[in-house]
C-alpha cells in the first residue's frame, strides 16, 4: 500500500486512536487560539489590558474603570483567565494582568504584540473571498481592505519605526546614517501614509525624502500628516514603472515587496532609481523560501496564513506574481540579483525577530 492510499483509506483499523486523540487537542487549542485572538483585539480596542495593569480587579472594578459593561467585561475576563493570559484569584474573584504578560500587550512599544492580533483580525474577515478565489481563481483586491487597512499599518508599523528602524536597521548599511545626518537623498517606496520617511525627515533634516505609494488615500494622509516638512513630499506612483530625472543615494522599502503585482520590475525600478553605488535596504520577513526549512518553526504558519489572506491575493487580484509574505530569503536574493542589484547582504531586524533587513547597492 503506498502512503497515498494509506492516508486516504477509511479502513480504521490502521489507525493510531491516541494519535488522533492528540491530534484532536491540537485542533481544539488551534481553535481556542483564534477565538483567543479576537478577544486580544477586543483588549486592545476597549484598553482592557491596560486597565488590568492598575491592580487586581472583580470584573465590575475592572469595567467600572473604563466605564465599561460589566457582563462583557466578566466573560471577556473568564476567557482570557482559561486562556492563560490574566491570572484569577477565586477566592477574592479578582483577575490581574502579570507584569510579563503586560510588556506584551500594553503600551505603544514595538514588543505590543496586541498589534498583530488587530492585523489578524482584519484580514480574517475576508477569508470567504479569498475562499472563492480557490475555485474562481483571481484575488482579493487592496480596495477590500480598505479603509481600516491604513490604520492597521500605523498601529503595526509605527512603533516599530521609531523603535527600531534609526537604532538598529539602517546602521545595517554601512555609512547610511553618516550620509543621512551629512544630507542625501532619499527614496521610501511603497510608503503607504509615510510613517517611516516622515520619521526620518524629522530625524535627518539635511536629507530629503520622497514617498511614492500607488494606494492615493493613503498618499492624501502622508501629505497632510507631513504638511509642515519641508524636506519630505509624497507622489502617487506605481513603483514598477517610476522614473525620477534625479537619482537618490539611497532606497528604503519595508515590508512591501512581497505585496507587488510584478515584484521584479518593482525592484529594478528601485536600482534604477539609485545613483551608482547608491544604497538599497528592504525589510521583509525573516522565513526561508524552501517549506521544508520552515516546518519546525510553527511561527511561520502566522506568516503563510497572511499572505494567503491579503498579501498573496491582493497581487494575484492584479494579475501579479502573487509571491507572497513567504517568499522567503532565497527568492528575495535572486530577485534581487536579477534587478541588477550587487551583493546582498542579510541580517536579523534586532528587535524583529520575524523580518530580516536586505542591503545591497547599484553597482558603480
Amino acid at each position: 500500500m503506498t502512503t497515498t492510499e494509506a492516508t486516504t483509506t477509511h479502513d480504521t483499523a490502521d489507525i493510531d486512536l491516541a494519535a488522533v486523540e492528540e491530534f484532536a487537542g491540537t485542533l481544539v487549542q488551534t481553535m481556542a487560539g483564534a477565538l483567543t485572538t479576537a478577544l486580544i483585539d477586543i483588549g486592545r480596542r476597549t484598553r482592557l489590558f491596560e486597565l488590568a495593569t492598575q491592580g487586581p480587579a472583580t470584573s465590575q472594578e475592572l469595567a467600572d474603570r473604563g466605564g465599561l459593561h460589566e457582563r462583557y467585561v466578566r466573560e471577556w475576563l473568564a476567557a482570557m483567565a482559561t486562556a492563560g493570559i490574566v491570572e484569577y484569584d477565586a477566592h477574592h474573584e479578582r483577575f490581574w494582568l502579570p507584569l510579563e504578560h503586560a510588556a506584551l500587550l500594553t503600551g505603544d512599544s514595538n514588543d505590543n504584540l496586541t498589534s498583530l492580533a488587530y492585523l489578524v483580525q482584519h484580514v480574517v474577515k475576508q477569508a470567504e473571498a479569498v475562499a472563492r478565489c480557490f475555485t474562481e481563481g483571481g484575488g482579493v483586491p487592496y480596495s477590500a481592505y480598505q479603509p481600516e487597512i491604513h490604520d492597521v499599518m500605523d498601529v503595526l508599523w509605527q512603533p516599530m519605526y521609531r523603535d527600531l528602524a534609526v537604532q538598529h536597521h539602517l546602521p545595517l548599511a554601512p555609512g547610511l546614517v553618516d550620509a543621512l545626518e551629512s544630507g542625501i537623498r532619499v527614496a521610501d517606496l511603497a510608503c503607504g501614509a509615510g510613517n517611516l520617511s516622515g520619521m526620518l525627515a524629522r530625524r535627518y533634516p539635511r536629507s530629503t525624502f520622497v514617498g511614492f505609494d500607488l494606494d492615493d488615500a493613503a498618499i492624501a494622509v502622508a501629505r497632510q500628516r507631513h504638511r509642515d516638512a519641508d524636506n519630505v513630499r509624497y507622489e502617487v506612483a506605481d513603483v514598477a514603472t517610476l522614473r525620477e530625472d534625479e537619482p537618490f543615494d539611497a532606497v528604503l522599502v519595508f515590508n512591501a515587496v512581497h505585496d507587488q503585482a510584478r515584484p521584479l520590475e518593482f525592484l529594478t525600478s528601485a536600482c534604477d532609481l539609485l545613483r551608482p553605488g547608491g544604497t538599497f535596504l528592504m525589510n521583509e520577513p525573516r522565513i526561508s523560501s524552501v517549506l521544508a526549512d520552515n516546518i519546525q518553526t510553527p511561527e511561520t504558519s502566522i506568516i503563510y496564513g497572511i499572505s494567503l489572506l491579503h498579501c498573496m491575493t491582493v497581487s494575484l487580484a492584479e494579475g501579479g506574481a502573487g509571491l507572497g509574505t513567504g517568499w522567503g530569503e532565497q527568492v528575495a536574493v535572486q530577485l534581487l540579483t536579477d534587478a541588477g542589484f550587487g551583493p546582498v547582504d542579510v541580517h536579523d531586524a534586532e528587535g524583529d525577530p520575524t523580518n530580516a533587513i536586505f542591503v545591497t547597492h547599484r553597482p558603480g
